[in-house]
């Protein structure tokens, strides 16, 4: 494994760090460098790496977005929101320059100097325009002529012209030019249209030109009779939040249109990234029209918006990258796949509890079939589900609830229009639902909703009958193959009745009640939680592990220091931000925390309180430990009881305790490199769990 540096130096000599917490944004870009490491990892196959690098600039540019637009907003206005760490919105802005500085010169050195030359040396180049020969260029230039030119259009700027509206994190180029009979200079922008591919392939699929230089070499196309003096890429990053007055709307679809709408044409820019051959004269206008100052401008030294490489992923060559992973079907659900031993998947549930752990275990023959049975059994009266974020393309569920109500049952989906990003898929969704009879709901005004559930009724012999699916990650198929996840299926009575409370309370205009089983947010989440902590204060063997994408509530925080403190053992397991300090004497000594990365995307939230001794309470679903998950938003987390389900848990957990590959351990407040000396890789390991389970079970 390729080293990491020793110490991380986001969190630097300002409040942040003499106080009880860590900064929230600086703890998240050391979890981007996390993933940095792995762009640099010698283990990785070329092209793994690449993705990793693509995956760090992809992370940057939602990054400045949303968490740096909105900074940049506060400092403007005037009015100071200080986080529990102490840093001025102005502070944090510094800190945060500075350090994307240092990671964006490591990228592009990981870039320039290892993969770079490492794809070709696998027959695989990047070229440059100038090295091209003849033939070479003679078939971009037609290829330029056919595909590229129709396509371009220069926008330039003088008295009849004014600056052209850069949008949101599109790829342009600054040009130059002089008329040569009057003397005059101007300045035009050209936009690459996102439907042209990034990188060109030459004839023989193993050469590839970034299409700028494609561009800049037949700018006298687009300039004819003018002198070209000088041209460079350039990518303006704008703010993407959408900021809705729901209270004030009587039609929230249209609201979010409209936001969108508006947020595309207005949206203040935050960042502007340059090629480092700009001439001044051009940063100028550019910075003048954009209303940035210095402080917003990134030079690159390499390729603008490396973000791009996910083109180039796609055409690589298998032998570059991990081995496919076909996920298995859960032993539970192999006769469903299998027409000639249909087996009822109620009767299923009607004998147990069945967890799915993705994507070892295959989304399309547990979820997507649960759903498909419950749409075509004329027994299923009626289905809910919640839709927070789905595919734009793929969509299998979305098709099988429009199905069901089309044959006459009750289907209603809450559909979450705020879900950052995916707006309008959302919408477009809820469109197509409601015209084929599915009653579309939008959840709370002021609350996201963001549980992850499917409950199912059922006229049965003895009655009503319920069946729920809850999750830790969303109903898309496409991120089922990539992001960790669990489910739970389940015909619990109390559970099923709960789920049936939550539905009737997001649907209807109800007051939220108590709940038997389920914890709920944002009325009863965080005093379940802080529950479960002071029932372990109170023993010899108190014991707590949890894993989440994110730690930053301070109140939570606070209480994991007071359980550590009284004595309690706590094993954390957070992707990305950790706002806690871990290990600190006299304050978090017995706390561990463990950040693991690597080829799925960790995702599942799952907490265990309890000992061996006691006997163990395990919980999973769909809420991280942030003020907004556990105050502004409606998750749910259920409890595992099954003994058989809690140990599926369990060893998934212990093998990501146990992992020094793609792990990394925070010491106070700095992230380290995980060593053991076994390789031991959890990923891998659930993989050979999934085919074991697959050929035995």
């Amino acid at each position: 494994m390729a080293s990491a540096p020793e110490r991380s130096a986001s969190q630097p000599d300002l409040p942040g760090l003499r106080g009880p917490y860590l900064n929230r944004e600086l703890s998240w870009l050391d979890f981007n460098e996390r993933v940095l490491a792995l762009a640099a990892d010698p283990a990785l196959p070329l092209l793994e790496r690449m993705k990793f690098l693509a995956i760090f600039n992809s992370n940057l540019d939602e990054f400045f977005q949303v968490r740096v637009a909105l900074l940049h907003a506060e400092v403007e206005s005037g009015v100071s929101v200080t986080p529990p760490d102490g840093m001025s919105p102005a502070d944090q802005l510094r800190a945060i320059r500075a350090r994307v500085l240092e990671l964006a010169a490591r990228e592009q050195a990981i870039f320039r100097g290892e993969l770079r030359p490492g794809l070709a040396r696998e027959g695989m180049h990047l070229c440059e325009w100038g090295q091209l020969d003849d033939p070479d260029r003679k078939r971009l230039s037609e290829f330029f002529e056919k595909r590229i030119f129709p396509v371009l259009t220069p926008l330039s700027v003088d008295p009849a012209h004014p600056f052209p509206y850069v949008s949101n994190l599109s790829f342009n180029l600054a040009v130059q030019v002089r008329d040569p009979r009057s003397g005059l200079a101007r300045f035009a922008r050209i936009k690459v249209p996102s439907l042209l591919d990034r990188f060109v392939a030459l004839e023989d699929e193993d050469r590839f030109v970034p299409i700028e230089q494609v561009i800049g070499a037949h700018l006298e196309r687009l300039f004819p009779g003018m002198d070209i003096e000088s041209t460079c890429s350039f990518r303006v990053t704008r703010d993407a939040d959408l900021d809705i007055e729901e209270e004030d709307a009587d039609d929230l679809l249209q609201a979010i249109e409209a936001g969108l709408l508006r947020k595309k044409r207005l949206s203040d820019a935050v960042r502007l990234e340059v090629d480092h051959s700009m001439p001044d004269e051009t940063l100028a206008i550019l910075l003048e029209e954009l209303e940035l100052d210095d402080e917003d401008v990134y030079i690159r030294d390499t390729l603008i918006d490396l973000g791009d490489l996910w083109g180039l992923y796609a055409r690589g060559r298998a032998g570059l990258k991990e081995r496919p992973w076909v996920p298995r079907t859960e032993p539970h659900f192999t006769s469903l796949s299998d027409d000639s031993k249909p087996r009822d998947i109620f009767a299923l549930l009607r004998e147990g509890d069945i967890l799915v752990h993705h994507p070892y275990d295959s989304f399309q023959t547990s979820v997507e079939a649960f759903l498909s049975q419950a749409a075509a059994d004329p027994k299923v009266l009626a289905i809910k589900h919640t839709i927070y974020r789905t595919s734009e393309r793929e969509n299998p569920i979305g098709s099988t609830l429009i199905r069901a109500a089309e044959s006459g049952k009750q289907v209603v989906t809450l559909v979450e229009l705020k879900a950052r990003f995916d707006e309008q898929t959302n919408i477009e969704w809820a469109r197509k639902l409601e015209a084929s009879g599915v009653h579309v709901v939008y959840g709370l005004v002021g609350l996201k909703t963001h549980a992850k559930a499917v409950l199912v009724v059922r006229q049965e012999r003895d009655g009503i009958r319920r069946y729920c699916h809850i999750g830790t990650g969303n109903y898309n198929p496409v991120t089922a193959r990539l992001y960790e996840d669990c489910g739970m299926f389940t015909a619990d009575p109390d559970i099923c009745a709960d789920l049936s409370d939550l539905f009737n309370h997001l649907t209807g205009f109800s007051h939220e009640g108590p709940y038997r089983r389920l914890l709920v947010a944002p009325v009863h989440l965080r005093n379940g939680l802080l529950a479960e902590l002071r029932e372990e204060m109170q023993h010899p063997d108190g014991r707590v592990l949890m894993k989440v994408n994110n730690l930053s509530d301070a109140r939570m925080i606070d209480a994991l220091y007071e359980a550590s403190q009284a004595g309690v053992e706590i094993d954390l397991l957070v992707r990305s931000i950790c706002c806690l300090r871990a290990g600190v004497p006299g304050l978090s000594e017995r706390i561990r925390a463990r950040s693991v990365l690597g080829r799925f995307l960790e995702h599942s939230r799952i907490c265990r309180f309890g000992s061996e001794s006691r006997g163990y309470r395990y919980f999973m679903g769909s809420a991280d430990l942030m003020p907004r998950n556990l105050d502004h938003r409606v998750e749910v987390l259920t409890p595992v009881r099954d003994p058989a389900l809690q140990e599926r848990l369990q060893h998934a957990l212990d093998l990501l305790l146990r992992a020094d590959v793609g792990a990394w351990v925070l010491d106070d407040a700095t992230w380290r490199r995980a060593s053991g000396g076994d390789d031991l890789c959890a990923h891998e390991e659930l993989m050979k769990r999934a085919v074991e389970r697959a050929k035995t079970e």
